[in-house]
């Protein structure tokens, strides 16, 4: 007796089926359309959307241009903001911005590097590494007058007066936060076979740390580091409560002085059609150099990623 176990035919499946259909999964021909529908709706309030932003985007870079073009000579990078009806500049504004931004980028830069590190390296167990983290985000949210007013009320009223210093230090407290997140994140994407291969080796955690996995991670570092710069560079009301401003041209950092923002800010409000000129000027100059650390940074991003 043959007992072979009886294999039914495999259905054929028709060649005719719409696409998505498989056999009896066959998909209703008009569920089909919807999704279509459906897709192309959404692809065309996404796209619109981005239109619509590029567009206010694009305006504001065109009004900046126009207004501001004509305003730019060689007096708006040699002489100090002038008084109503003369002739005049921003050096000094330039000046005291580019210092405040320096020392505020030297004095959070390694706090923010030494955060991050221990975050992505050493913060695997206990409590201190969520808390950091906490506060890290609560930090790169708050409002910058928020920053202007705790420096305010912590340096600048104990030593009795406004300055460079006070300045440079509420930037820096905004530079921390983005360059540990920055930081944290970009250490995590390096492959844990690299700190293996250095511990077999009898490595130390730390000379892991600086040698292996900071040198990998560098490029991203540095990227997050021209992002806080890119976020300090147009702050205003940190500076109002810290810095103030100063007419003249300053190089001690132990008084107030000039910095563009607040120049613009001045100027922008005031009643005087020359010093209109010189605050579209400043606004021009922030914003591309901005634009310009912006792409910079997505620039060194992209080929971290390559690289990878």
């Amino acid at each position: 007796m043959n007992d072979r176990t009886h294999i039914p035919a495999a259905i054929p499946s028709s060649s005719a089926e719409s696409p998505g259909q498989t056999g009896r999964f066959a998909m209703d021909p008009s569920i089909y359309r919807r999704r279509r529908l459906v897709n192309a709706f959404n692809m065309g309030a996404s796209m619109m959307a981005m239109v619509f932003g590029l567009f206010w985007l694009f305006w504001i870079l065109w009004t900046l241009i126009d207004q501001g073009l004509g305003g730019l000579s060689l007096d708006v990078f040699s002489r100090s903001t002038p008084p109503p009806g003369s002739v005049g500049g921003l050096a000094n504004a330039i000046y005291g911005s580019l210092l405040m931004t320096l020392f505020g980028t030297l004095i959070g830069t390694p706090i923010g590097i030494l955060a991050g590190v221990y975050l992505a390296e050493f913060g695997q167990r206990g409590w201190l590494a969520p808390a950091t983290r906490f506060i890290n985000d609560i930090l790169l949210s708050a409002p910058s007058i928020v920053i202007g007013l705790f420096i305010y009320e912590m340096y600048v009223v104990s030593v009795g007066h406004f300055s460079g210093w006070a300045g440079a230090l509420a930037l820096s407290i905004l530079v921390i936060p983005v360059v540990v997140r920055t930081t944290e994140n970009m250490l995590r994407l390096v492959p844990g076979s690299l700190r293996e291969a250095a511990a077999a080796l009898g490595a130390p955690q730390w000379k892991v740390t600086l040698y292996v996995t900071l040198r990998s991670a560098k490029a991203g570092v540095l990227t997050g580091i021209l992002l806080a710069v890119a976020r300090i560079s147009g702050e205003t009301a940190p500076l109002l409560f810290t810095a103030l401003n100063n007419q003249f041209w300053n190089s001690n950092m132990n008084q107030p002085m000039a910095n563009l923002p607040i120049v613009i800010f001045q100027f922008a409000m005031s009643p005087y059609a020359d010093w209109h000129t010189l605050a579209w000027a400043g606004s021009l100059l922030i914003t591309f150099s901005v634009l310009a650390l912006n792409i910079i940074a997505r620039w060194m991003g992209s080929q971290k990623t390559q690289s990878h």
